[in-house]
């Protein structure tokens, strides 16, 4: 599993493509890749956990999405997560 954070910052890009990228992570959490998604509560970021086999699937998943490269999107980091519960 990998954590996916993200910093926002309030740029009309970035709300402009938002729904899109909803869609796209709704798609993948269909197809079990997306396991959870959703905006920090106070809207200065997110979290997204995926199930990639390994960083270059990662990688590949957020160069498919153009959200990652909106104004206002910002990848702080991509990190492997071994959960012991789910």
């Amino acid at each position: 599993m990998w954590i996916i954070e993200l910093r926002f910052r309030p740029t009309p890009e970035r709300l402009a493509a938002r729904p899109a990228h909803r869609s796209r992570l709704t798609a993948l959490h269909r197809e079990n890749v997306v396991r959870m998604a959703g905006p920090l509560a106070d809207d200065s970021g997110a979290v997204i956990i995926v199930a990639a086999a390994d960083r270059a699937a990662v990688d590949s998943l957020i160069a498919a999405d153009p959200y990652f490269a909106t104004a206002g999107v910002d990848v702080l980091q991509v990190r492997e997560w071994d959960p012991f519960l789910q």
